[in-house]
């Protein structure tokens, strides 16, 4: 018995309704990327592990799928380790030279440095492609998944920041998503884990202060408590996550409290400086500071944004930040540089909830020819051609089929409109077509067919 096909789990395939929506998600992001000056480049999917390994944490290393070298991949191998329980490190790095890229970011800064000769510095850059993960699968998880990001490197310049903001603002209007642009810093972080005497405990208490939209404030002082922090920590970081009011409220509030912390203060003054030049321009999202945004804590040194779609329960949408250093572990330190990445799937889940898709998304074809004989299909052939050079798409039914059996067809397929040529039509020069959403049909010549359908 033949066996029944099926595909690794945590992978999917898409349809054609499903491409058509997802690549309008990649097409909207791709042109307003342009629009501010990214050049986009691809990398490979496969990366030597020397490359990936490391770069994101002990977790990280376990999720990259590691590929098994060709050939005889046993060769050279230590057998000893072979017939250990646990394959080791050591072990996988003789059988596999190369992984699956898990981000583009790293992928990204390989590239930097190996094309440092050839790039004119601030670069910008732009990358849309499928990432892996070997991570559990589960809803909204995947092991194979998208990402669409965009970086400016080599320069210190908040400019960067505040154009990011624009781009992401630009992007959800056009997809008709209304949205909150969450900021942070990683210096007001810093600052305020000083403030509280506690500069060693940073990564605890943003692990902790993260999830206080989840949780609330009581459990995660009860966390703050578990990781170690004294009740006097507590009880100052407390008026800092209660912080309210307006926009420059809340940004004078957080100037005072962090006025004795220069990283702090320096943190508040780059917040101040990107929120100003952003709104300066006119944003249709929300723009909001959140002290309790962390995001990947370890990696960011400066602004944090985050993106929240307002009418969907959903994860953020869009995520990223200035980070310094980005090519340091391949041996060229220095470089600063910030990006941000959009969830495509996420954006894809938001569009469907909310039913955002332009009308004809999904339809493949403008118009259908109907198949009603040799002479007929062969006027159509012709004018399907003439059709498609003015850039209308069109098809023809290629079978001689009963007239309803192609009707339906059309009809599944959500094609708006078909052409019928038949005898009378031949003879008169005319095309009849008919609008397949309120059944109307009007006999046109073939010129006026062209103006109808644009």
């Amino acid at each position: 018995m033949a066996q029944k096909p099926s595909i690794p789990k945590g992978t999917r395939d898409f349809s054609p309704m499903e491409m058509a929506r997802r690549n309008y998600i990649f097409d909207t992001i791709r042109e307003v990327f342009r629009l501010y000056g990214f050049r986009q480049i691809e990398t490979p999917a496969m990366e030597n592990l020397s490359t990936l390994m490391g770069k994101y944490g002990e977790e990280g290393d376990k999720l990259l799928f590691k590929i098994l070298n060709s050939g005889n991949y046993l060769k050279g191998v230590d057998r000893e380790a072979l017939n250990g329980e646990e394959p080791t490190g050591k072990l996988t790095s003789q059988l596999c030279e190369k992984g699956l890229r898990y981000d583009l970011t790293v992928p990204f800064a390989r590239y930097v440095v190996m094309h440092r000769n050839e790039l004119q510095l601030p670069f910008r850059r732009f990358q849309i492609q499928p990432v892996w993960r070997a991570d559990r699968p589960q809803k909204g998880r995947y092991r194979e998944f998208y990402q669409c990001d965009a970086d400016i490197v080599g320069s210190d310049s908040l400019v960067n920041e505040i154009e990011l903001i624009q781009l992401v603002d630009e992007v959800f209007a056009r997809l008709g998503i209304r949205i909150a642009i969450k900021l942070n810093n990683r210096k007001v972080l810093a600052g305020i884990a000083e403030l509280i005497g506690a500069p060693d405990k940073l990564v605890d208490i943003t692990v902790a202060i993260d999830k206080i939209d989840k949780i609330g404030i009581d459990n995660v002082v009860a966390e703050l408590v578990e990781r170690g922090l004294t009740a006097e920590a507590i009880e100052k970081l407390r008026p800092i996550l209660a912080i309210s009011g307006s926009l420059d409220e809340r940004l004078a509030a957080l100037s005072e409290l962090l006025k004795d912390s220069s990283v702090g203060v320096l943190g508040v003054e780059e917040l101040r400086t990107v929120i100003s030049g952003a709104t300066a321009q006119g944003l249709r999202s929300q723009l909001d500071l959140d002290v309790s945004l962390a995001r990947g804590l370890n990696y960011y040194t400066g602004t944090i944004i985050e993106v929240k779609a307002l009418d969907v329960q959903i994860g953020s949408i869009t995520g990223g930040g200035r980070y310094d250093n980005l090519t340091g572990v391949f041996g060229m330190p220095g470089l600063s540089g910030v990006g941000i990445s959009f969830g495509a799937d996420r954006i894809y889940d938001v569009l469907n909830t909310l039913d955002l898709y332009p009308a004809g998304t999904s339809a493949s074809s403008k118009v259908m020819f109907l198949n009603l004989g040799e002479k007929e299909v062969a006027a159509s052939v012709k004018l399907a051609k003439t059709l498609r050079d003015k850039g209308i798409s069109a098809e023809v039914y290629p079978d001689t089929v009963k007239m309803k059996k192609q009707m339906a067809y059309a009809d599944s397929m959500l094609i708006p409109y078909v052409a019928i040529i038949g005898d009378s039509e031949l003879e008169s020069g005319t095309v009849t077509l008919k609008n397949m959403s309120d059944g109307t049909q009007e006999s046109i010549d073939a010129a006026a067919l062209v103006e109808r359908l644009k």
